[in-house]
Formats: C-alpha cells, structure tokens, sequence
C-alpha cells in the first residue's frame, strides 16, 4: 500500500497534537485539529513540488496551510535546488514593500533552524526600466547577478511581502539550466511511494517543529512582554523583530505603543498557542504601518484586548486568552535601536480611555470598522487569484 507510511504519520500528528502541552481547552484542541488539516494538505504539496530538476515556485504557506507564526502581510515561495547545478530566476519586480531571496540548507527541524547561506533583497538586482530581472544560482565562483550555492544548498525562498494590499504582485519562475526544454521522466510506483515517504517525514517533522519553536524564541520571556528589535533568527539579514507571548483575561488590555518606523515594512500580528496567525481575513488580528492610525506625535498605538473598545487600532484575540506576539521590520537601511521598538503595558478595559492618548481621536463607528473588515475579506479574495 503506497500511502500506509502517510496514513501512519497521520495518525502520529494527531496523538502529537493532542499531547501537546500548550492543550488547555477543548478549544484549544478544535483549532489543533484544524492545524493538522492544513498540514496534511501542505506535506502534500511538498512532496508533489520536490523537484530539484524541473523546479518551480510553490507556495510554502497560505491561510489554509499555516505554519511558523506565517505573516498575514507576506506571499510564501519556494523551490527546491541541487548544489551543483545551475538555475536561472526571472522575473518582474512589482510594486510590493519588499522582495527578499534566501538559500537554504536543509529544512526546519525539532532540534535546530536551518542554516541560511546567503539573504538579500531586490535591492541588489539590476531591474530594468519595465521592471524585469534575472538571477542565476550555481556552483560557480560568485560575481554580479550568479550567487555561489553552497555544497549542502537545498532551497531557494522567496517572499513577497505587502503594505496595504493595493500595490501590484510581481512574477517569478525559475528553470534549471541543462534541463530547459527536456521532459521529466514519466511517473513510477517507486517515484510515486518516495513521494508518500517524504509527505510523512514533512508532516511530523513539520508539528513537531513549530511546536518547539516558541521554546527557542519566545516562551523563556516574561509573559505580556515584548523584546527589544532584534535581528530576525534564519539569516533574514534585513529584517529585524520583536517578540513576545501574552494571557490575558477579557477585562485586560495590552497596550502597545510603537514609533512609525521608516521602514518600507512594518507590521504586527497575534499568534495561536498552534504558532500561527489568527484570522486575518475575517478579522483585525494583525495591523501594519500602513493599515494602522498613526497619532499625531508619530506613534502607532495597537490596543490587544477581547472586548472591543471602538478604536481604529484595536487588534482582535477573538477568543484566544494565550498566544504570540510579533512585530516585523522589513528591508531596512539601518539597525534598529531599543527606541524603535515597542513600549508594552497592561492595563484593565476600564481604565484604556484614561491610560491611551489621543483615545477619542481613534475612535470609530460600527460602519467604519465593518469597512475595514471589508476590505480585508476583498484584499483576501484577490490574493488568492494571484
């Protein structure tokens, strides 16, 4: 039977994700289980994009197969490489925040994050006047436009990462060099039960290691605190975060005051106890600069609470009394300083007019807020046509 390997990795994610130590609440689990749905999908598609030969960009991450506390703002691909090969990347830049390219050796693991061998953004592309690029990826020496892949190269990621969503995608394809133009060979049971293999090793592989991850980065934290900005784990050399984890009750508040960066990108999100990102589409749980009121003094003032309290900024838990938090710096020109980072303090529902300046400024009407969760839902549609 081809698929047993998948069908007995299936039922070890379900025994990992009922094990699991973050499970409080029958809740708690409902939402596990959603997360394993999304998983199976994602090992799947994985193991079908394993090509290293005939690669193409597939998406890495998307609402219905989340992972890694995944950025609502950014566009997930990658694709798979041999070292000793030679691929070439085109393009168009649009007119997105950021486009940034990384290689990798190997795949997240429960032990260890993998190693980023080289990570830059579009910035050190020659893009031409309509916007059309080239790079190519080999074992050669490195020079302009051909970076060098290591011995133990595995993956080329690419992320696309949004402001308000009104600006334009780009594109993106890859092709290996010496096989442009020839064909793979047609498919067999031995390629065929590899491919079920490898699905299986993804999919546990895949839980346990983002069930650890808050481990590493986030748990180790005082609780309804956020770090200084600090240089992204992973290699992401111009993006820089702050992270924190939050319990709160539902007449608490987390007030989170932060300056508006000069930063093409700069965002927020809440996180599950799963390690994802909560609804995005339906809800505000996650705000950028360029979504989020600014005040007049030049800070963003995010309000984390259950309980609405009628403000433009108010970032919803819908529920969640435990989760993540995370701000994002992307393509900066310049390290980030204690001073850019957030200011965090708890405070009780009651006392959020009092406690948060310009509070009557920010607030807004029934209508306005059901406009601006139109146009997430409207935003979502069109990108999942892209």
């Amino acid at each position: 039977m081809l698929s047993k390997p998948f069908a007995e990795a299936i039922a070890e994610a379900e025994e990992i994700i009922t094990s699991a130590a973050q499970v409080k609440t029958e809740q708690d689990l409902v939402e596990g289980f959603d997360y394993l749905g999304g998983s199976i999908r994602a090992a799947l598609q994985l193991a079908w994009a394993y090509d290293r030969d005939f690669p193409f960009f597939a998406r890495s991450t998307g609402p219905y197969t989340k992972m890694g506390l995944d950025n609502p703002d950014t566009l997930y691909f990658h694709a798979f490489l041999r070292p000793n090969a030679e691929y070439l990347v085109t393009g168009i830049r649009g007119t997105t925040r950021d486009l940034s390219f990384q290689v990798l050796n190997g795949n997240y693991t429960p032990a260890e994050v993998p190693d980023s061998q080289t990570a830059f953004d579009d910035r050190e592309l020659e893009i031409a006047p309509d916007g059309s690029y080239q790079i190519r990826f080999g074992p050669g020496p490195a020079r302009p436009g051909y970076v060098q892949l290591a011995a133990d190269s595995s993956m080329l990621a690419v992320r696309e990462v949004y402001g308000d969503w009104s600006e334009r995608p780009g594109t993106i394809r890859i092709e290996r060099v010496d096989t442009v133009g020839d064909a793979p060979p047609a498919l067999t049971r031995d390629l065929l039960a590899k491919r079920y293999q490898v699905a299986a090793r993804n999919l546990t592989s895949r839980l346990r290691t983002f069930l650890a991850f808050p481990e590493w980065f986030y748990l180790n934290l005082p609780v309804n605190t956020m770090t200084e900005p600090r240089r992204t784990p992973g290699g992401l050399s111009t993006q820089f975060s702050s992270v924190g984890h939050y319990d709160l009750t539902d007449d608490q508040v987390l007030s989170l005051t932060v300056p508006k960066s000069d930063a093409p990108y700069q965002g927020f999100q809440l996180g599950t106890i799963w390690y994802l990102s909560l609804d995005y589409i339906n809800h505000q749980t996650s705000l950028n600069a360029d979504q989020s009121r600014v005040d007049p003094d030049g800070k963003i003032r995010l309000v984390v609470s259950e309980r609405d309290p009628g403000l433009a900024n108010w970032v919803e838990r819908t529920g969640h009394d435990r989760g993540y938090l995370q701000f994002r710096w992307q393509r900066l020109a310049r390290d980030l300083k204690p001073e850019d980072g957030p200011e965090v303090q708890l405070v009780s529902f009651d006392e959020l007019p009092a406690k948060l300046p310009y509070y009557d400024e920010a607030k807004v009407t029934p209508e306005q807020w059901a406009e601006r969760i139109a146009f997430r839902q409207r935003t979502h549609a069109d990108r999942m046509l892209g």
